[in-house]
């Protein structure tokens, strides 16, 4: 995802946005920029460059540029190949110059009508639209660059962080969101812009989250926010430094800060990939659409928890992409004879992107014909993103716990994305897909009232104080999430877990069940819960205890037998993400009764880079 930095004041700015992209390379880029307002001569003065940021550093040290407002970008090409041309900041005329997050699905039009009226365009880039249609309105209509800002993006159909300068005057930053973030760091005599507060770390604490719509103005001493035609306040948030992912705060475990995350790296990852009513599809790259148009199946390589994220995606692949899907455990994967069927993506998945085996996997894969390989992972920098021909990072930031938690469930958003994504191939028709996706835009808030259930399932963790033993059902997609609440609780409390479908009870896993064999049971309102029903019937018949995740809507009581925890209703293909939370929370209490150590649990490493 790119990175936008911007910056007012009586001094210098170069160095502040030289900073800021550093502090923003975790996020992964190809080409690095800079525009600044040289007073001295009122114009703007660009420097591009392909490559890491200390190429642009080498660029500035050599032209010594000097302005007191500018604009800085990273970018992940996503329309046209990474080269100096393609690289943010944009300029029309040299006069107005923007740098952009984000994907404009109605570029082509746009540009088209701007050819027309006489734009000459330099890049391959749908972000180019932008500068031209604010340099038409500002120069056609004379208007203010905050008047030309509003009415360029009326016309933008997609996503969209924007920051904008202006040649002829040095005196203001005018910026606007659209499903991409965007903060203003307040200072004393001047003020910032960045896509995340990481980025100003050095030069303020205070911010301003802009939300969705938000358009503001920041001059040296003063900023403006609009929604619409109304003016409005925003709060500004003291948030120090990067405590959200280095520090515990006010959590006891890395690993329960990490779970409460969750709804806010949920809508990081969301964030520019998909709009009101669509996926955009740009956002896997330039090379996505014509590898998504040859596929016809799909093959997923994964190892521990990213393996039941593929497990759950092949239910998402064939339902709603309509294409067969296989997965495999990525240290089998090389040593069976592998079958592979014309059109074939080659999916990995992994946190680290520097696992093992998943990445001889992709190596192995690469001689076996397949259309093309792509990876979903949460570091940019890693040699899994560097060897596949295209990926899609999750947004999860630094996973310090060792069981994985906000990775697992930002894996789950993008593998959702790309089932989407590819039915569009398959007869997914426009309403089905806007269906999809606003579903999928309440999966935030869904993550964040699934957390309340805390306390109570703080509670229920005592009674699994003095096992040793626990079995795991689900049905359907929800069998992987089983799978992934069984290992999360063999992994930190040191119980002995297993996961089954509830269907295969009576083939063997039913001669287990006993008083001192708690069962947990995920329940979510959907064809199956008739069957789950019967199965957990077994079990209650057995002297088992069972603890079920239901759906509050639907009738599953309490008793003697049974404790049931009641989650929100929610969309039917959000259950996989929302039913996984408590199962988190139900491992992490029941270790801290256990008395382990929960962040780095005996035996176990954050990234295995051994096969």
């Amino acid at each position: 995802m790119c990175g936008i930095v911007g910056a007012i004041a009586e001094r210098n700015v170069s160095g502040i946005l030289l900073e800021g992209l550093k502090r923003l390379e975790y996020r992964g880029y190809d080409s690095a920029g800079m525009s600044l307002y040289v007073e001295s001569k009122s114009k703007l003065k660009t420097i591009k460059t392909v490559g890491k940021v200390e190429k642009l550093l080498e660029l500035l040290e050599k032209q010594k540029p000097s302005g007191n407002v500018g604009i800085a970008h990273t970018r992940w090409a996503t329309h046209g190949k990474p080269t100096v041309a393609n690289a943010h900041p944009h300029d029309s005329n040299q006069e107005i110059a923007i740098v952009h997050n984000g994907i404009i699905e109605n570029h082509g039009p746009l540009r088209e009508q701007l050819q027309k009226d006489g734009y000459e365009f330099r890049t391959e880039t749908d972000s180019e639209v932008i500068a031209h249609l604010i340099h038409q309105e500002r120069r056609g209509s004379k208007t203010t660059l905050l008047g030309a800002v509003k009415r360029c993006i009326k016309k933008l159909q997609g996503a969209y962080g924007l920051c904008v300068i202006d040649g002829s005057d040095g005196d203001e930053i005018v910026i606007a969101r659209s499903g991409s973030p965007l903060v203003i760091g307040v200072g004393i005599g001047e003020n910032f812009v960045a896509s995340d507060p990481l980025a100003l770390g050095q030069v303020t604490d205070r911010f301003i989250i802009l939300e969705e719509g938000d358009i503001a103005r920041i001059s040296l001493t003063d900023y403006e926010i609009w929604q619409g035609s109304k003016k409005v306040e925003r709060a500004v948030t003291t948030v120090k430094g990067r405590a959200r992912e280095a520090e515990k705060g006010a959590y006891k475990h890395f690993m329960l800060k990490e779970i409460n995350e969750q709804p806010e790296v949920i809508q990081d990852t969301l964030d520019g990939r998909i709009s009101q009513d669509k996926v955009l599809e740009e956002a896997f790259g330039i090379k996505a659409r014509s590898i998504f148009d040859k596929t016809k199946s799909v093959q997923i390589v994964a190892c521990g928890t990213s393996f039941h994220a593929g497990q759950v995606a092949k239910y998402w692949l064939e339902s709603i992409a309509k294409l067969p899907c296989q997965v495999d455990i990525a240290s089998d994967y090389r040593y069976r004879d592998i079958i592979v069927q014309p059109g074939t993506l080659f999916v990995t998945i992994s946190q680290s992107g520097e696992t093992a085996d998943t990445l001889a996997a992709l190596r192995y894969a690469k001689g076996l014909g397949y259309v093309g390989s792509l990876a979903i992972c949460n570091v940019a920098t890693s040699s899994l993103v560097r060897e596949s021909d295209f990926c899609i990072l999750t947004m999860a930031g630094q996973e310090i716990g060792v069981a994985s938690t906000k990775a697992f469930t930002t894996q789950l958003a993008l593998l959702l994305i790309l089932a989407i994504a590819l039915a569009r191939r398959s007869g997914l028709t426009a309403k089905q897909e806007r269906k999809l996706v606003k579903d999928l835009s309440k999966l935030p808030e869904l993550v964040d009232r699934t957390l309340k259930l805390n306390k109570d399932i703080k509670k229920v963790s005592k009674q699994f104080s003095d096992k040793h033993h626990s079995l795991f059902l689900g049905r359907g997609i929800q069998y992987p999430v089983a799978k992934e609440g069984a290992l999360k609780l063999k992994e930190i409390s040191y119980i002995h877990a297993e996961a089954y479908p509830a269907g295969e009870l009576k083939h063997g896993p039913l001669a287990l069940v006993d008083t001192n064999m708690p069962v947990v049971a995920v329940a979510p309102n959907n064809e199956l819960l008739g069957k789950l029903r019967a199965n957990l019937s077994e079990v209650s018949a057995r002297g088992g205890k069972l603890y079920v995740f239901a759906d509050e809507s639907i009738r599953f009581e309490s008793d003697k037998s049974c404790k049931v925890l009641n989650l929100p209703k929610c969309p039917e293909v959000l259950e996989p993400v929302v039913y996984t939370v408590p199962l988190q929370l139900l491992s992490y209490h029941v270790a801290i009764t256990k008395g382990t150590d929960v962040d780095h649990p005996r035996n176990l490493a954050k990234s295995v880079t051994v096969e």
